[in-house]
Order: structure tokens, then C-alpha cells, then sequence
């Protein structure tokens, strides 16, 4: 099938290079041009593992082009994929401006039938307001033909895994208008998802608002888990308890599973906090209160300081003269992506306490540089106070203590004796939980988890 992507950002290059690898015929286009000409150069702008081997190989099978030129794009597509970022506003609420640029641009140059498609995460009832501007612009042309079916098709890929979550889906969710229209849609979008329906039926086929309501719902949903098990991981500390047992004798529990139950710093990135305030500001707009929701926001902004507090227990409110070495900037593992990020909380919380900082991360150095430089503007001289490292083992040299804040594979079975003594205190925060603590114990290392801390905070050395 002869497929557009509009956006090459996470969402428009995995799905349109994951499209391209099934056989069909994929243009993805951008305003961008400079990302346009990396496309072309063989350069991928984001870290997501075989993403670049299955843009390589589509672009030289001559099924995947990347162009700024949307006349052409829009013609070639018979389904046309809108992927643009509806980043959180000021307000809470999803910015479409992005969106609804893509649409207008769709329908100014649109002949024939075309499929619509919102990939982009967006608020119930913009479906109904893309179809509205299609029609507006393709009457200002007076176009005899052209015509289109809107649908929802919100994506639910997981950064680090983006291209198994695409290829390998548990469910395709894809919400039509119930006309003639939308049943022709019906009959193109079951035509392109054939080859993830061939061992057992994935597709719930749905109303268009309802699909649009799908991805927030799943969202939230996955937001409530984490912040669930955050909170009660903060009073686990309190009374002896180790979350992470805790963990597993619910997990246990088929109703509940082990998913997005993990205790840790808070969650980030690009989809969770966004969708959550997006979700909790749709209501209030229509007069209900979420009140789960606005917990689970809350909670996660308090989160990302907890680490904060249990350095300052250990080492004491004024943190001048310490230096941290700090493993994992990302908000997630196999990824670069720094949106939101709890590492950007802490770092902040320890410059203002006085503290330097020795940060590693294994992919998101250059955008951890621009993100917390941005972060520490308002602090004199708080941008010289992050050193930014090659590796591990050079964060350790003249640190005080270890921070982690990525669950990287790397680090999860490190030389330990080499922490302990090259650290000045043989102390290690953890804000993943990778550790066992009765480990930690055997080795001298004092360890402090989230959830996780059986060992009682010293008095100050």
C-alpha cells in the first residue's frame, strides 16, 4: 500500500520505517529539512535499538523516502498518517497547532479519497474537528472528488522497545466514523494491519472519540501503577517493609500482574505526564474533577525529589563540597530521551543544596547537556556545577556517593569493589532499585534504595 507518515519524530520514523518493512510503500515528511537531509544522510535522530538497521534496509529497497515536500507526500498517499508531538501547553492542555497544521496542509493539496489517520495522541473530539478543517479547505478549492474518512490510530510504543512494540503488537485500537466513508477506511486500515492479524485477530475496531480515549485511558492507567507503588514505597521505608517483596506477592496476583509496578523516582518522558495533565484538564473543561489522576500527578512531582530528601538525611542539608557521581540522565533505558525526566529534578535539587555533579549516561549526554543547562540557568553558576563523562568509572573519581537514576543494563551488575573504593564513602542511592540490599550489606556498601532502605540513616560523619 502506498503509506504517508507527516512527522519524523519517535512516533511518525518507527512507525513509518515498521510500515516500510512489511512491504509497503512509505514517504515520510517534515517541515524540518535539516532532520529531513539527516534522514537522507543515513543519520537517525533519536536512540530507539533497530531503528537504524530497519531504516538502512527500507531506504535501500527503495520502499522508504523521506522528503519536505508535502505537495508530493500528500499525493502519494492513500492513507495519510498525521505523527506530530502535541506537547502539554502552559495549561495542561495538548497543543494541536502542530496537528492542525497537517491537516490544513492535507487539505489544500489533497485529490481523491484519503484516509486520515490521527497517529498523534490527542484530545476526544479532535477527530471531529480534523474532519471540519478538511472540508473547510477542500471547499475553498472546489476540488470535484475529493474526499476522506478521519480515523483514530493512537500508538502504544514504549521507548526502547518502540520497533518489538510495533511489529509484535498486543492490540491495534482504530476508531472510525460510522458512515460510508468510515467503512471504506475500515476496509484500508484492515488491508495495512493484515500482517499482524494472520496468527489471531489483534484489532478492535471502535468509534472514533472512543479510540481517541483509548490512549489516554491506557496512559493513565500505567501513570496510576507507578504512582501507586511510589507512594506506598515511601511508607515502606517508615515502618521495615521492602517494597520490592511486596511487589512480587501482588504481582502474583492475576488480576493485578507485575506491569508498571516498580517502585523508583518518578516516571518521565515524553507520553505519561503529558497525557495525564491533558486527560485531567479534558475533564475539568467538562466540568468533572479526576481526582485519581490528580493524585498520581502530584505524587510523581514529589517523587522525583525523594532521592533528594535521602541524600540530605545522609550527608545533611548544606551539600557544598560534595560531589555525586550520578549513572543514568534518561528517563528510561535505551533511549536519549530527557522529557521530563526525574534525573533533571534531582541534579536540580543537588546544585541548589551546594553539590557538584559527575554525570554519565550510555546515549543521552548531548540532550542531558542542553536540558539541564536549561534547567540550572536561574542558579549562578549552577550550569559549571554538572561535569558531563564518558563512562562510569570516570563519575566515580572524587565522588562522595553514587546516584542512579537509569535502569541500564550496564549498570546493573557493576564491579562493586571498584565503587567502594573509589568512592570517599562507600554509599550508594539508588533510584531504580537495582540492588539487593542484604548484598550491599555483605559488601560494606551503604545502600539506599526506594522502598528498599532497611538500614537506618547514620548520624551525620
Amino acid at each position: 500500500m502506498k503509506v504517508t507518515v507527516i512527522g519524523t519524530g519517535y512516533v511518525g520514523l518507527v512507525t513509518g520505517a515498521c510500515l516500510s518493512d512489511l512491504g509497503n510503500h512509505v514517504v515520510c515528511c517534515d517541515t524540518d529539512e535539516g532532520k529531513i537531509g539527516l534522514l537522507n544522510a543515513g543519520s537517525i535522530p533519536i536512540a530507539e535499538p533497530g531503528l537504524p538497521e530497519l531504516v538502512d534496509r527500507n531506504r535501500h529497497d527503495r520502499r522508504l523516502e523521506f522528503t519536505s515536500d508535502s505537495a508530493y507526500a500528500i499525493a502519494h498517499g492513500d492513507i495519510l498518517i498525521i505523527a506530530v508531538g502535541t506537547p502539554a501547553d502552559e495549561g495542561g492542555a495538548a497543543d494541536l497547532k502542530d496537528v492542525l497544521a497537517a491537516t490544513r496542509t492535507i487539505g489544500q493539496a489533497m485529490t481523491g479519497f484519503k484516509v486520515v489517520v490521527e497517529k498523534s495522541t490527542v484530545p476526544v473530539g479532535t477527530g471531529d474537528q480534523l474532519a471540519l478543517l478538511l472540508s473547510e479547505e477542500i471547499g475553498k478549492r472546489g476540488i470535484v472528488g475529493a474526499n476522506f474518512s478521519v480515523v483514530s490510530n493512537p500508538e502504544f510504543l514504549k521507548e526502547g522497545s518502540a520497533v518489538q512494540d510495533f511489529m509484535r503488537p498486543d492490540r491495534i485500537v482504530i476508531g472510525l466514523s460510522n458512515d460510508a466513508n468510515g467503512m471504506r477506511a475500515q476496509k484500508m486500515m484492515r488491508q495495512l494491519y493484515a500482517p499482524f492479524n494472520r496468527n489471531h485477530e489483534r484489532t478492535y475496531f471502535m468509534n472514533l472519540r472512543s479510540a481517541e480515549f483509548t490512549k489516554y485511558a491506557a496512559n493513565a492507567m500505567l501513570a496510576t501503577r507507578i504512582s501507586f507503588m511510589n507512594e506506598l514505597a515511601n511508607l515502606a521505608d517508615k515502618i521495615g517493609v521492602d517494597i520490592e517483596m511486596v511487589r512480587q506477592g501482588i504481582g502474583s496476583d492475576s488480576r493485578i500482574g507485575f506491569g508498571f509496578l516498580y517502585a523508583g523516582a518518578g516516571y518521565g518522558g515524553s507520553c505519561l505526564p503529558k497525557d495525564v495533565q491533558a486527560l485531567t484538564r479534558t475533564a475539568k473543561e467538562n466540568g468533572q474533577l479526576l481526582r485519581i489522576l490528580s493524585s498520581v500527578e502530584n505524587i510523581n512531582d514529589d517523587q522525583k525529589h525523594v532521592l533528594a530528601e535521602k541524600i540530605r538525611r545522609r550527608f545533611g542539608d548544606n551539600l557544598k563540597g560534595f560531589r555525586f557521581a550520578f549513572w543514568g540522565l534518561a528517563f528510561k533505558p535505551n533511549t536519549d530521551d530527557m522529557r521530563a525526566a526525574p534525573s533533571r529534578a534531582l541534579i536540580s535539587d543537588l546544585v541548589l543544596a551546594g553539590a557538584n555533579v559527575a554525570a554519565y549516561d550510555p546515549a543521552a549526554l548531548n540532550q542531558a547537556r542542553d536540558a539541564i543547562e536549561r534547567d540550572l540557568s536561574h542558579i549562578p553558576g549552577g550550569g559549571s556545577s554538572v561535569d558531563f563523562v564518558n563512562s562510569p568509572g570516570l563519575a566515580l573519581e572524587g565522588a562522595d556517593a553514587l546516584i542512579i537514576m537509569t535502569d541500564w543494563k550496564a549498570f546493573k551488575s557493576p564491579d562493586f569493589a571498584q565503587i567502594k573504593n573509589t568512592l570517599k564513602y562507600p554509599v550508594i542511592f539508588d533510584g531504580r532499585n537495582l540492588y539487593e540490599p542484604s548484598d550491599m550489606e555483605i559488601m560494606g556498601i551503604e545502600y539506599y534504595g526506594i522502598g528498599r532502605s532497611t538500614a537506618r540513616f547514620p548520624a551525620s560523619d
